[in-house]
C-alpha cells in the first residue's frame, strides 16, 4: 500500500514542479519585457553635453505643488560656469554628498551595499547612498519616491550620464539645478539669496552652510542655522582640506 500510494503522488509532485517553473519562467519573462521598456524609454542625455535644461522635473514637480494649494509657484534660477564656482563650495558639496565623486562611475557601490543592508534590516527604503550623479538623474528626470522601480531608472540613467557626460559637466549641472531652498535653484541663485553675494566669491564658512543644507533644503535655511546645520557646517569644515575637486573646464 505504501508503494501505491508513493507512485500515486509523483504525479501531483511532477505537476506542482512544473506550475513553480512555468510561473518562474513567466516572471522571468516579464520582468525582462518591462527592464527592456524602461532601457528604451529612458530619457537621452547626450543634449546635456552642450546644453543646459530648461527645467527639471523637480521644478515642475514643486511648480504643481504650489499651485495645487493655490499659491503662485517660485523659480529663482542664475546658471553660473562651473570655474566659475568657489573652489570652497565645490569642497564642501563633495564632502557633504558624495566624497568619492571622482573617483566611481556614477554608483558608490560600498555606500550602496550598506544602503541595502540597512533598508534589508529595516524592511523599508530608509537609508540613502545616492551619488552626485544619481542625485542629478532624479533631480533632472524623476520624483522624490523611493520606489524599487524609480531606484532602478534612477541607477539606468547615472550610468548613462557618466557614459556621455564628462565629471565636471555632471557636476557642473548638478550645482545649477539643485534644489537650495522653497524656489531657490543652484548655487548662483542660492549664494544670492541667501548671503547676497556670487558663488564665485563664497568662502568656506558659507559653502559649508549650503553644502550642509543640502540635506534637507526646505528645512534648513543657511542664513539662519539652526543647531543641527551648524554641526553640520562644522563637520563639513573639518573634512574640505582633503577634498581636491580637478579644475576641469565645464561647457558653459
Amino acid at each position: 500500500m505504501a508503494q501505491v500510494a508513493g507512485k500515486r503522488a509523483q504525479p501531483f509532485v511532477r505537476r506542482s514542479t512544473v506550475s513553480v517553473g512555468r510561473w518562474l519562467g513567466g516572471a522571468v519573462g516579464c520582468l525582462f519585457a518591462w527592464l527592456c521598456y524602461a532601457y528604451v524609454t529612458l530619457p537621452d542625455v547626450r543634449p546635456l553635453i552642450k546644453s543646459n535644461p530648461a527645467t527639471t522635473a523637480f521644478m515642475d514637480l514643486r511648480e504643481d505643488e504650489a499651485h495645487d494649494v493655490g499659491k503662485p509657484a517660485r523659480r529663482v534660477q542664475r546658471w553660473i560656469a562651473y570655474n566659475n564656482i568657489s573652489p570652497h563650495l565645490k569642497r564642501a558639496v563633495l564632502v557633504a554628498e558624495d566624497a568619492a565623486f571622482w573617483q566611481h562611475e556614477g554608483l558608490d557601490l560600498v555606500e550602496l551595499q550598506k544602503s541595502i543592508e540597512t533598508d534589508w534590516a529595516r524592511g523599508q527604503l530608509v537609508r540613502g547612498a545616492s551619488t552626485i550623479t544619481q542625485q542629478l538623474a532624479k533631480n533632472l528626470y524623476l520624483s522624490p519616491t523611493r520606489s524599487p522601480v524609480r531606484k532602478l531608472r534612477e541607477l539606468v540613467i547615472a550610468r548613462r550620464l557618466e557614459a556621455e557626460l564628462s565629471k565636471a559637466r555632471i557636476f557642473e549641472l548638478y550645482l545649477n539645478v539643485v534644489e537650495w531652498g522653497d524656489g531657490v535653484w543652484g548655487v548662483e541663485a542660492a549664494a544670492r539669496q541667501y548671503f547676497g553675494t556670487s558663488a564665485a566669491e563664497l568662502g568656506p564658512q558659507e559653502s559649508a552652510l549650503l553644502a550642509g543644507a543640502l540635506v534637507n533644503p526646505r528645512l534648513l535655511n543657511p542664513a539662519h542655522p539652526n543647531a543641527r546645520l551648524k554641526r553640520r557646517q562644522h563637520l563639513i569644515l573639518r573634512r574640505m582640506g582633503v577634498i581636491s575637486p580637478p579644475n576641469e573646464v565645464g561647457v558653459l
